[in-house]
């Protein structure tokens, strides 16, 4: 009610704003014409004056009235007319000025609502959550963690929801509050790598496969875990890998689990056949069976990892799986290759390099010109 009293106020003081100087302009061309009239009469009465006196002649003072007369009645038709049009045009713009405000009263009277009370954000956030939307459940937890930094299980609560809205690097944040306060589990960490999955446009990393070790030496059993495991394991490149994890997995779950569908799916991705071989089979220990489907997805998988090390050159694990995968495919000029460019991205003389020296020569891949020596 306060509020519409003082919206009337304001309203009512805006249209006198612009209605006073209206009324003002049109009235003073009304005292312009009567003064005119005014000055004219006593012209004539002065002139009068002059010629009882004998200060002017019979015939300049009859020349004089006929121009002073000509003059008082143009003055006085003027103002006669500028009275007519002064009364006209202050009503019609007095009409156009307080129907603007009246027409906006009606409008708002039949379609708003006056008489709801006011809803400030901070009230809104107060109110019962069940109420609330997304966005304002979101903003009063924010708003309680800027108060409260050391609140564990508000980042936890708040770290599922920033996932679900595509907010990844907060949600990682979010995670890593959680675990710096709660301690790390199984369900946090998965959930802080689908968030690093997610800031990464859908690439696994180094970060990604850490943070799924910790949650499978935490929960050896966790289904969502194992399954991204397997993810992360086909997109570097190691299809043999992933689809032993992922067999595992499908082994270990129930009849009625919701995961045997996903890893059933998964599994069909990286093989076209189902025979006892299973998807993908070990041939002379690290050699694979592979039909052309099979062939074709394990070629993008290598290929994708190549294209990621030659963006970040500096992930030795990345290198070894790179080796690893050619050397698998029996591709031996590629594993030399990738053996090459890794050396020099990690230095023939660091840790790191002759790691995967050693790494690359267990797996019988050479440098290239190594074998004349």
């Amino acid at each position: 009610m306060t509020f519409s009293i003082i919206a009337a106020l304001l309203t009512l003081g805006a249209c006198l704003a612009v209605l006073v100087p209206v009324v003002r302009a049109r009235h003073s061309g009304s005292i312009d014409a009567s003064h005119d009239v005014a000055v004219y009469q006593d012209q004539l009465s002065e002139l009068d004056r002059d010629l009882a006196r004998g200060t002017i002649a019979d015939a300049e003072a009859q020349e004089a009235r006929a121009e002073i007369g000509r003059r008082l009645l143009k003055a006085a038709a003027t103002r006669d007319g500028s009275v007519s049009r002064t009364r006209i045009g202050q009503l019609v713009a007095t009409i156009a000025i307080l129907a603007v405000p009246l027409g906006s009263w009606s409008i708002y009277a039949a379609t708003g609502s006056p008489h709801l009370p006011a809803q400030p954000l901070h009230a809104r956030l107060d109110d019962n959550p069940a109420n609330a939307t997304v966005d304002e459940l979101v903003t009063r937890a924010e708003s309680h963690l800027n108060a409260n930094p050391e609140d564990g299980r508000g980042w936890d609560v708040l770290a599922p929801i920033y996932l679900r809205m595509g907010r990844y690097d907060d949600a990682a944040d979010a995670l890593r509050n959680s675990m710096r306060l709660l301690g790390s589990t199984a369900d946090r960490e998965v959930l802080f790598a689908e968030a690093l999955v997610g800031a990464a446009k859908g690439n696994s990393t180094p970060e990604v496969r850490a943070a799924l070790e910790r949650a499978l030496t935490l929960e050896p059993k966790h289904e969502r875990a194992r399954f991204l495991m397997g993810a992360a394991l086909a997109q570097e490149g190691r299809a043999g890998d992933a689809a032993r994890a992922w067999q595992a997995l499908l082994a270990d779950l129930p009849a009625d689990s919701p995961w045997r569908g996903a890893v059933s799916q998964a599994l069909g991705k990286l093989s076209a056949t189902s025979d006892a071989r299973g998807p993908l089979a070990e041939r002379d220990g690290d050699g694979l069976i592979l039909d052309k489907n099979q062939a074709s997805m394990i070629d993008s998988m290598v290929a994708g990892l190549d294209q990621r090390l030659r963006d970040n050159p500096a992930d030795a694990e990345g290198w070894q799986r790179l080796v690893h995968s050619f050397a698998v495919l029996g591709k031996a000029e590629e594993a030399a290759d990738a053996l090459e460019r890794g050396l020099q991205a990690l230095g023939r003389d660091s840790d790191a390099g002759a790691e995967l020296l050693k790494f690359a020569a267990a797996r019988g891949v050479e440098l290239k010109g190594a074998e004349g020596e």
